[in-house]
């Protein structure tokens, strides 16, 4: 994985070599979307995860709606050069870890789980680049065996991770949390260039049983961890904060995802290759 910390020249561009753009998928959420006629059920992305695979990874993105098991993850992951998996309000239902049940009125969205846990598992099975964000990290968790704390604000000794009750989304996502300390040596630091970042992490449930492929990549104060990867994968890596926000100025977060693109790339031109 340390051979794709290296970022492409921003000399590059995609119009010089439409060959080399990415197909990068990004998971879906079910949402209910208001318009003048009433309720609608929808297949929803936040924008911005939209805009970072294009402006930040140079790729396509392509919709993966919540729907849908095992058989279709399998077939949808050859069409991908990458997957993005973005945060959400949801939580992973906790029968997918044998953890207890949620607590009353906790959101969840089952239909997300029924897609993303077997898409991760096939994605990893084809050595697709991918990246996770906030739930993201948690499904990857779950996905490889892992666990999770589903209020870790509850346990004892550690902060609250939970978003601060700010007026707007912007704020709340501006807000740094706190530090993470980088795994020396890790992939994390290599992108990073130093051992500790501050992240804007906003969350509630967390990983705590690790997955036994994953790897440690990032910590908090209170020792929630914070990022992980597969070693063993060309690029998968799981943030519990949110890079995606204001990208561009955040010099770590644009690396990140420059690297990210640069993997899905490398996957792309393999498969036009075979």
């Amino acid at each position: 994985m340390s051979s794709l910390v290296a970022a492409p020249t921003s000399s590059t561009s995609l119009e010089e070599q439409p060959s080399a753009i990415a197909m990068i998928g990004i998971q879906c959420c079910r949402r209910e979307i208001i318009t003048p006629s009433g309720g609608n059920a929808a297949h929803a992305v936040v924008k911005k995860y939209v805009d970072v695979v294009v402006q930040g990874c140079h790729g396509m993105p392509l919709l993966v709606p919540a729907e849908g098991d095992a058989a279709a993850a399998e077939a949808v992951v050859p069409r991908l050069d990458g997957l993005l998996v973005p945060g959400s309000p949801s939580n992973v239902e906790p029968h997918h870890y044998e953890g207890v049940p949620s607590q009353p009125n906790t959101l969840h969205d089952p239909a997300r789980d029924g897609i993303i846990l077997p898409l991760l598992r096939a994605a990893i099975r084809a050595n697709l680049p991918v990246l996770a964000i906030c739930r993201g990290i948690q499904e990857l968790n779950v996905a490889l065996g892992g666990s999770l704390h589903q209020r870790g604000h509850e346990l004892p000794g550690r902060l609250d991770h939970r978003a601060p009750k700010l007026d707007t989304v912007e704020a709340r996502y501006a807000h740094c949390a706190h530090g993470v300390e980088l795994t020396p040596g890790g992939m994390l630091e290599q992108i990073a260039g130093t051992g500790s970042l501050t992240v804007n992490s906003l969350h509630h449930q967390g990983i705590d049983r690790l997955a036994p492929p994953l790897k440690i990549e990032a910590v908090a104060p209170d020792g929630q961890i914070e990022a992980v990867c597969l070693p063993t994968a060309r690029f998968v890596v799981g943030v519990q904060w949110h890079p995606e926000f204001r990208f561009a100025d955040n010099p770590f977060s644009g690396r990140l995802f420059e690297a990210f693109g640069a993997a899905c790339r490398a996957h792309a031109a393999a498969r036009h290759v075979a």
